[in-house]
């Protein structure tokens, strides 16, 4: 794994942290502001747009939610200020006063740069929770897979980038209709169409290769939509660039064939994109209980695991996506050093050291995250950070049989 790809995996990590931290918030009003910043915007105009909404709040009737926008809106102001121009792939601001219990409220600002897509448009958003919808999309499935849905009187191409359909380019034929004009022979007329058909299909596919080709080492597939014969003749006639031809995962039965059909062709497509999607995962998995049984090079548990990084000895780690817990480092008095797996929403125990018996109490613990805590360990020995899905058995299992954290070693510890 290259350094941009551990960083991609860390900067997503961080950001479902946040995410899932926004989603628990909420509002005792319409309160908690959310501002989507793409790219090409200027911070000027964002900050005129946060002046004029500062402004307007003036004429909400409730004084608690009058007065908790118009300070959401000033730490948004305030953060902007830093900013000359946005980040490369935009960015998102929240701020708002949360409900903390018992009639109080907290103010929590987040600025979040550079998510996994650019911002697409400029979004102001205030209601009783945080917009965290679009980013959600973004972290969601990955995958890129060309979309191709054709007939025999139009065609449409495009991307599915996890689950964003984005139409790129459409065709339109000259395949005559099957009924002819009067003078022409049936055997002429017939040559004619079938002639406009392989022209047709050659359009198609020279689309589909500008499209793709570039990017057919990155992608995980295409798909291929239409009505029976036309997606079958499109296929079977080899007209995609062979190495697109290699990446064709099905073909589809798909009514429409504009804009909407690409659309279609992903539901059509829904197993085999669920298949795939988890496919990488499952390998690693089978790698995993295959030396677990037979090999030997596995390592599961939070502190067996740790211990192997620590040494080098793990080529990839292994964690569940569904973990969320803290790891707490204690040091006794007498110089043992141990470490707690706890909750996330959990309070931070007293630890008794099992080495001596010492009590060393829970505000003398260091807390911090426990997937920070080895995927940084695993960044300094070249060790590869997998997430792993629950969404099939075996990934179900490194959650809850496994505690979530498991590893593929490099050589044998006995650890």
């Amino acid at each position: 794994m290259s350094q941009q790809e551990e960083q991609s995996d860390r900067q997503k990590y961080e950001f479902q942290k946040v995410i899932e931290d926004l989603k628990e918030y909420e509002g005792s009003g319409t309160q908690l502001v959310s501002i989507y910043v793409p790219p090409d915007r200027q911070i000027s105009d964002v900050v005129a747009h946060v002046t004029q909404e500062h402004s307007e709040a003036a004429n909400i009737k409730s004084k608690d939610t009058r007065t908790s926008v118009q300070d959401a809106l000033t730490s948004i102001k305030d953060r902007l200020r830093y900013y000359k121009e946005p980040p490369e792939n935009g960015m998102v601001l929240f701020s708002g006063a949360i409900d903390t219990g018992g009639g109080r409220s907290d103010m929590v600002t987040e600025v979040l740069e550079n998510p996994p897509e650019p911002i697409q448009s400029f979004r102001y958003h205030c209601d009783s929770e945080f917009l965290t919808e679009p980013l959600e999309e973004m972290l969601g499935d990955k995958g890129l897979f060309g979309l191709i849905v054709l007939d025999r009187r139009e065609a449409n191409v495009g991307w599915l980038k996890g689950k964003r359909v984005e139409p790129v380019k459409s065709a339109s034929s000259l395949v005559p209709g099957k009924q002819r004009k009067g003078g022409q022979s049936a055997q002429r007329f017939a040559r004619l169409r079938l002639e406009a058909i392989d022209n047709f299909y050659q359009e198609v596919a020279e689309m589909a290769d500008d499209l793709f080709v570039p990017r057919r080492h990155e992608m995980d597939g295409v798909l291929v939509g239409g009505p029976s014969p036309t997606k079958d003749e499109f296929l079977d006639g080899d007209y995609l660039h062979h190495e697109l031809q290699d990446l064709v995962l099905g073909k589809f039965d798909v009514s429409y064939t504009d804009e909407s059909g690409l659309y279609d062709l992903v539901d059509a497509a829904g197993d085999v994109l669920a298949e795939t999607e988890v496919m990488k995962d499952k390998q690693q998995m089978e790698e995993f209980f295959k030396e677990l049984h037979d090999g030997g090079l596995a390592t599961y548990g939070f502190e067996p695991t740790r211990r192997n990084l620590v040494m080098g000895s793990v080529d990839r780690l292994l964690i569940s996506e569904d973990l969320r817990e803290d790891v707490v480092t204690y040091e006794c008095p007498n110089g043992h050093e141990e470490r707690e797996v706890v909750d996330r929403r959990a309070d931070t125990p007293d630890h008794g050291c099992s080495e001596c018996g010492e009590t060393v109490p829970a505000g003398e613990g260091h807390r911090e995250d426990a997937i920070e805590h080895l995927m940084e360990i695993a960044g300094q020995r070249g060790t590869e950070t997998k997430f792993i899905s629950t969404d099939f058995e075996k990934g179900e299992q490194l959650y809850t049989a496994f505690g979530g954290v498991a590893g593929i070693l490099r050589y044998s510890t006995g650890v």
